[in-house]
């Protein structure tokens, strides 16, 4: 679409003009007495927008919408990975209040009584379509909660013109799948930045320049949506919303609670008629934090509709919109790859927890590392090329971090140890450890054990969270005086409370090695196959590889489920040459058609044969194109 059309586009929006082609739609279109809502969702992408002051992007069509609307500047996911975001937009709750959905690709089970936002808006008289991305990350049936649900759906699907509708488009062009490939465009590698946390690698170039030209492709297609609406007469009586459902796909993006994970582009345009919704005026840009746990409640706000008590957002627009002071978010697994973080901004802050500060931030991911930067960047590691910076991603990581975003973008400088910084720390983690609370955060719980969901979560004796926190906290931290409160908590009766007992032996390191005849002792009564994957994992780091390397190979074996022998390999993938026994179940895994397993498993054997390389493609590439050629998930 051409520079004169865009703009012919954005003036039809912001309600001076229409375009010529109103036609047949635009004459029987009735007044309504309720806006419309066009939600424009674009996947895996930061502000590289020149609304939010990129000189090097060119998006003059969210520009132009922000320009006559309002801009988010600290706008967040509540994950930094596509399936578990969408749940928590879908059902306005937290993906981690309903565990498994906090996962990477897993089935939650949202209670019957729940109801999504667009069966909500549905029974308040909204005609509702999905063009067509669901990964939802439940249990939830699309085709049940939409008038309409696939490529095909559109706001013209509607019998009653008049009727007020609400209307998704999905956008792939800026997925993370489309930098595998070089994308030329006006932006060429010599052209970008590359932050001080990344190597300047040709690859890392490339992807950025590669970024930059998608998000141009992206915009013109919005520009496309826009006209489509102008053309049938909608434009005066439709709120317009763009935002991404993620951070962006660049290096330490996507997967990871930084800025670049979390922090998404959102810009909404509210036509004039409809300008009392605000809360600011045209060309507004709002500072204070806004999560996408807040979408549904501001739809449902818009459309008159009540908001029900498990969705705990707070509405951005309408008469109760109210400026939020806090955005969180989380990471549990990310395909593969099993890690526990926790998050919190209030916008000009970020404090991070790490539950697992053992693992280093960057363990090898398959489908991510198809990507050149990632290989070129953990190949610089490997050669010993990178700054003290760069190799921080390759590292265990503290289990606090606070950074201050004004003064560090990057969130290079970690301030939690800095006296001067203790009250905001103090705040900002009394501020996560409330929300933990208030919506029973699920993700102590491993994958697959007793206690996963919104009520079996709730019963004390299987998840005392209150306690399971605590002791959590202890191990996290990982001081040699939190040692008798995790032997102490070996032989408790809650299976989750052992659990971290062994997570914090486990990250305790050598120091741990006072409480190795309690550990085997354990190991040998221990019937959670959880606890035993952490306690042998324990020992084995402490030379005890006997019977703990004989519990993970078995736990690693083709007859447990798939959750527990991803579990168990990838505790095998950080002994090293020691979990060499477990090489057949490895390949077995690798030969299976779990995706997860098949990636954990190629990865294991690869290392323990000595045949990878960063650049090795472990990832079943074919297989995707071929769930994308049938119509599922990238």
């Amino acid at each position: 679409m051409s520079a004169v059309s865009r703009r012919a586009v954005l003036g039809s929006i912001a309600g001076a003009t229409t375009l010529a082609a109103t036609g047949t739609a635009a004459r029987a279109a009735a007044p309504v007495q309720r806006p419309n809502i066009l939600w424009i969702v674009s996947e895996d992408n930061n502000p590289y927008v020149g609304a939010y002051g990129d000189k090097l992007a060119h998006t003059p069509t969210i520009d132009g919408l922000a320009a006559k609307g309002l801009l988010f500047r600290h706008v967040y996911s509540n994950a930094p990975v596509c399936a578990p975001s969408r749940f928590g937009i879908l059902t306005g709750v937290y993906p981690e209040s309903c565990a498994p959905a906090n996962q990477m690709r897993a089935i939650g089970k949202l209670p019957e009584q729940f109801k999504t936002y667009p069966e909500l808006m549905r029974a308040a008289g909204y005609f509702c379509t999905n063009s067509a991305k669901t990964d939802y990350n439940c249990n939830v049936d699309p085709k049940a909660v939409w008038d309409a649900q696939g490529k095909a759906a559109h706001w013209r699907s509607r019998e009653n013109p008049g009727q007020p509708f609400m209307a998704v488009f999905n956008y792939e062009t800026t997925h993370e799948s489309k930098i595998f490939t070089p994308t030329p465009g006006r932006v060429t590698p010599d052209m970008v930045k590359i932050p001080s946390f990344l190597p300047d690698t040709p690859g890392t170039r490339q992807d950025f320049a590669s970024y930059y030209n998608l998000m141009e492709k992206m915009d013109g297609q919005l520009a496309e949506r826009l006209a489509e609406l102008a053309a049938d007469g909608l434009a005066e009586n439709t709120i317009v919303f763009h935002y991404s459902d993620n951070g962006g796909v660049l290096g330490r993006s996507k997967r990871y609670c930084t800025e670049e994970g979390l922090r998404c582009e959102m810009v909404v345009y509210v036509p004039p008629k409809w300008q009392h919704l605000m809360p600011g005026r045209p060309g507004t840009e709002l500072t204070s934090p806004v999560s996408f746990i807040d979408l549904a409640p501001t739809v449902l706000a818009i459309a008159g509709a009540k908001q029900p008590p498990q969705m705990t957002g707070q509405p951005f627009l309408g008469p109760k919109a109210k400026p939020q002071k806090y955005a969180f978010g989380m990471r549990n697994r990310m395909d593969e790859r099993i890690d526990f973080q926790r998050t919190v901004t209030d916008g000009r802050w970020r404090y991070i927890r790490n539950y697992m500060p053992h693992r280093p931030l960057g363990q090898h991911q398959a489908f991510a590392w198809l990507a050149k930067g990632y290989q070129e960047w953990e190949q610089a590691y490997l050669d010993g090329k990178l700054t003290e910076v760069q190799a921080r991603f390759f590292q265990p990581k503290p289990f606090e971090e606070l950074y201050d975003l004004g003064a560090d973008p990057e969130e290079l400088d970690n301030l939690a140890g800095n006296p001067s910084h203790r009250a905001i720390r103090k705040t900002l983690s009394a501020a996560l450890d409330g929300h933990m609370i208030a919506i029973h955060d699920n993700g102590f719980l491993p994958e697959g054990m007793a206690g996963e969901g919104w009520a079996e979560s709730r019963d004390p004796a299987v998840y005392p969270l209150g306690k399971v926190m605590s002791l959590a906290r202890t191990a996290g931290l990982g001081r040699l005086e939190g040692l008798p409160s995790l032997r102490a908590a070996l032989s408790d009766q809650v299976e989750v409370l052992r659990y971290w007992a062994g997570m914090g032996l486990l990250i305790l390191g050598d120091k741990a090695a006072p409480a190795k005849a309690d550990m085997l002792a354990a190991l040998a009564r221990e019937t959670s196959p959880h606890v035993r994957i952490q306690l042998s994992e324990a020992l084995a780091k402490l030379g005890e590889t006997g019977p703990s390397l004989a519990a993970l190979v078995d736990l690693s074996d083709e007859a447990q489920p798939w959750q527990i022998r991803l579990h168990a390999l990838n505790a095998l993938t950080f002994l090293g040459p020691v979990a060499m026994p477990a090489l057949e179940n490895a390949r077995k895994a690798m030969g299976g058609s779990n995706e997860y397993l098949k990636s954990a498993g190629k990865y294991l054997t690869l290392k323990l044969t000595g045949a990878y390389t960063p650049a090795t493609q472990i990832f079943d590439w074919e297989g995707l194109m071929a769930r994308l050629k049938n119509g599922g998930a990238p």
